[in-house]
């Protein structure tokens, strides 16, 4: 039997999506992005900005220049996405009309700002939904950007929609929105992982993602030179706060993201050799290294070998044809980025 067979018997296995989320708006940087992309492998997904990437005027022109390229034969590996505008905006409809039309077979995810709570969020699902049926498409999955008050009273509904399968925190956002009440040294580290009320909403989009199987991706560093700066920030947001995913804002920070939030070598072997002899006796208990393994463990460990696939890690044999049964197969993967 498959892993996930066992693991998660009746019930749907949690979201598993590459660890870094990468932002590009001009068209000079999303072809970049996505040469890049097709240089390192599926290790990283790309975002096309429509509501921060459109120069006013050019909404219409932009989203189409972002369906065509996510439309488009550069995009090898289906692991693009787009954020469109919020719903409150004159060209949110036009967004998801354009690129759903002309996309929606490559599209990966749209990713929602600016909600204001679940009902926003139904508004649109509602919108991508009636888009993509007139044009006989498929229904992406939504990310939905939390930053506002209301979207952080109604997180967990949120998570809880099927539709949804990641939330991201906009700390810049959520910082303005008590207008002086929070110091901009709040937006940064180390502010951003000491404020109380910073710290407190990134916990509660993470607890809401895990409760309900989702992926909680964590806000942007705005550090562009320095990788140490951003590779500390993802650290301190995948063991403080439990994200698995993380923006990047500029292609210098893709490989310090993905190198940080990746399982390291020892991990991925740890995992391996305990599921491997779970695998032998059924998925019975067994004893590793002392101490005593059973299926609460298995799923811990199957996340690690999920997370190092994604980051195109190169598993054992017998553990990579468990992902070739899923019908997927290791990301290539540049060898400045192994660990």
């Amino acid at each position: 039997m498959h892993p996930t067979q066992v693991l998660f018997p009746g019930t749907r296995q949690p979201v598993s999506l590459p660890v870094c989320d990468h932002y590009a708006g001009s068209e000079k940087l999303m072809r970049k992005s996505i040469a890049m992309q097709q240089e390192l492998g599926p290790v990283f997904d790309i975002t096309l900005d429509c509501e921060d990437g459109a120069s006013a005027g050019n909404e219409v022109a932009h989203a189409q220049l972002v369906g065509s390229l996510i439309a488009g034969d550069d995009n090898r590996f289906g692991r693009i996405g787009a954020r469109v505008h919020d719903v409150t905006s004159p060209f949110f409809e036009q967004d998801v009309a354009t690129i759903c039309t002309s996309a929606a077979p490559r599209l990966a995810y749209l990713m929602l700002p600016k909600a204001n709570g679940l009902a926003d969020v139904q508004q649109a699902l509602a919108a991508v939904a009636r888009h993509t049926s007139a044009a006989g498409r498929r229904t992406p999955p939504l990310h939905v950007l939390i930053e506002t008050h209301g979207a952080l009273e109604d997180v967990r509904q949120i998570a809880a929609l099927p539709q949804v399968e990641s939330l991201s925190f906009g700390v810049m956002d959520f910082v303005s929105a008590h207008y002086g009440a929070i110091p901009s040294a709040a937006m940064r580290s180390p502010g951003q992982f000491t404020h109380p009320l910073v710290t407190r909403a990134k916990l509660e989009i993470s607890a809401a993602c895990h409760a309900y199987g989702k992926v909680p991706s964590h806000n942007v560093t705005t550090e562009i030179q320095d990788p140490a700066v951003v590779a500390g920030d993802a650290r301190h947001a995948a063991q403080e706060f439990g994200y698995t995913r993380m923006w990047s804002i500029h292609p210098n920070q893709i490989k310090a993201i993905v190198k940080t939030l990746s399982p390291a070598d020892d991990e991925l072997d740890e995992a391996a050799q305990i599921l491997l002899k779970a695998r032998d006796v059924q998925w019975g208990p067994i004893q590793h290294g002392g101490a005593l393994h059973d299926r609460a463990s298995y799923r811990y460990y199957w996340s690690i070998l999920q997370r190092g696939h994604a980051g195109g890690a190169a598993l054992p044999a017998e553990v990579a044809t468990w992902f070739a049964k899923t019908g997927t197969t290791a990301a290539p993967i540049s060898t400045t980025l192994q660990h």
